[in-house]
């Protein structure tokens, strides 16, 4: 008989928070819970959530035939894990040149998406862990059992299968896993999106946002300071007060100060988006107001880029001299004008600021002081914004040190257009982790890219 819509889950949130409700029998163990992408992801996070355990994905690739590539003549995973079924190569004729070339394919576009998912966090350690593999429901059980098989040659010690919803025989068992954990068997089994109310698809950017709302809970259970430091502050600089506000993730990576732009402020949406990227990289932001709102009043100020620096300085040493910060590597982000006042900045060695990046910036305001910037610094342009990009260009080429221009197609000098804002922050956020972390991150422009 069909589902009645009463016996639905809402949404993949939803059947999360049930599964895990199932599962507080693992509650304590060594877990890692590993979801299927992309519907698996959302639910498996919820998963995580309720067994205070870490969260990751498990990537699979079907080998489809050479002729017909919906029917599987085997599969891969992370690893160099391969399974293949031979009786049906030797039934289809498939030889080993044919099997090698849909192999590179798809271990291509299985690397491919693991790199666009993890976002340059490293893949978890399953070695003599509990893996837990969740998926949104299971139909064929095929994909879940190759999921179950990688997890087990990744080192996991035991196999929970874990859906909210499957046939009947799927209870009795799945190849590759321990257990397998099933909230609803209905009978007739229709498509798993028939038992949701909502099933709308979830995109690569849903799960690598929930990928990295989850390593920020991890990093806050494990933390073994006090929580974390979201605070306004005030910082004297000049015979000024300067207002802030500083976000300091327990035992940060890094600390980066933003110098806003021409008519901004510390409450600039676009930085303040791209700070909360930063910030869940594990990074520390500083944002804050570089004039006074009397000195605002006079617009020669904006671009007093001497000025602008001098307070900037002073915020970077206020930051070194807090306990919470102390010992972390300095970066500086600037947006138009505030480009230019980060590099000259950046341009004094006894500062010693360690990246720089901007955002639809001006960093010819710098001027002759860019050649004595060394500071490895990212200049991220807008590809309609011409004449902005022409400056950056420019400017490159005279800096002291490593300097990248990325362009981000389509974008203008604001970055209103859907998804180049996104786009700026990963890059942002990629090279702070390169050069404040020293963490490699393989979405990052490397030193050879960009122009």
């Amino acid at each position: 008989m069909a589902v009645s819509g009463s016996a639905r889950f809402a949404d993949r949130t939803d059947a999360g928070r049930r599964l895990g409700l199932r599962l507080e029998h693992l509650r304590g163990e060594d877990v890692v819970v590993l979801g299927l992408p992309r519907g698996g992801v959302p639910v498996a996070f919820e998963v995580a959530d309720e067994l205070g355990a870490p969260l990751d994905v498990i990537v699979v690739r079907k080998l489809g035939l050479p002729f017909q590539p919906e029917v599987a003549m085997g599969a891969i995973g992370e690893g160099g894990y391969e399974v293949l079924d031979r009786a049906l190569m030797a039934r289809a004729g498939v030889s080993e040149r044919e099997l090698g070339r849909v192999e590179a394919r798809e271990r291509a576009e299985l690397e491919a998406r693991v790199r666009r998912l993890r976002r340059g966090r490293e893949p978890l350690d399953l070695t003599g862990r509990v893996a837990v593999v969740v998926d949104d429901g299971i139909a064929t059980g095929s994909t879940a059992r190759v999921a179950c098989e990688v997890a087990r040659h990744l080192g996991a010690r035991r196999v929970v299968l874990a859906v909210p919803v499957g046939p009947p025989e799927a209870a009795r068992g799945v190849a590759g896993a321990d257990e397998v954990v099933l909230l609803r068997t209905p009978t007739p089994f229709l498509a798993v999106g028939h038992h949701y109310r909502d099933f709308s698809p979830t995109s690569d950017e849903e799960v690598v946002a929930l990928l990295a709302r989850a390593a920020r809970v991890a990093r806050a259970r494990a933390a073994e300071e006090a929580a974390d430091c979201d605070i306004d502050v005030e910082i004297p600089a000049d015979g000024v007060v300067l207002q802030g506000h500083l976000h300091l993730p327990a035992r940060p990576t890094g600390v980066v100060v933003f110098a806003h732009g021409s008519g901004s402020s510390r409450h600039s949406p676009r930085n303040r988006y791209v700070a909360s990227v930063l910030y869940d990289a594990g990074l520390g932001t500083l944002l804050l107001d570089l004039l006074t709102p009397d000195e605002e009043r006079d617009r020669a100020n904006v671009f007093d880029i001497e000025l602008l620096a001098g307070r900037l300085a002073a915020a970077v040493r206020w930051v070194r001299e807090r306990p919470d910060a102390a010992g972390a590597p300095v970066g500086l982000f600037g947006a138009s004008t505030g480009a230019g006042a980060a590099l000259w900045a950046a341009a004094d060695p006894r500062l010693g600021v360690a990246a720089v990046v901007s955002r639809g910036g001006r960093p010819d305001l710098a001027g002759p002081r860019l050649s004595s910037v060394t500071a490895p610094t990212l200049l991220i342009v807008g590809g309609a914004d011409t004449a902005v990009l022409r400056l950056n260009d420019a400017a490159a080429a005279e800096l002291g040190g490593v300097g990248r221009v990325w362009v981000v197609p389509g974008a203008t000098h604001l970055f209103e257009e859907p998804g180049t804002l996104a786009e700026a922050a990963l890059l942002a956020r990629d090279w702070f982790l390169r050069h404040l972390a020293g963490r490699a991150a393989p979405t990052a422009p490397s030193e050879e890219a960009g122009r």
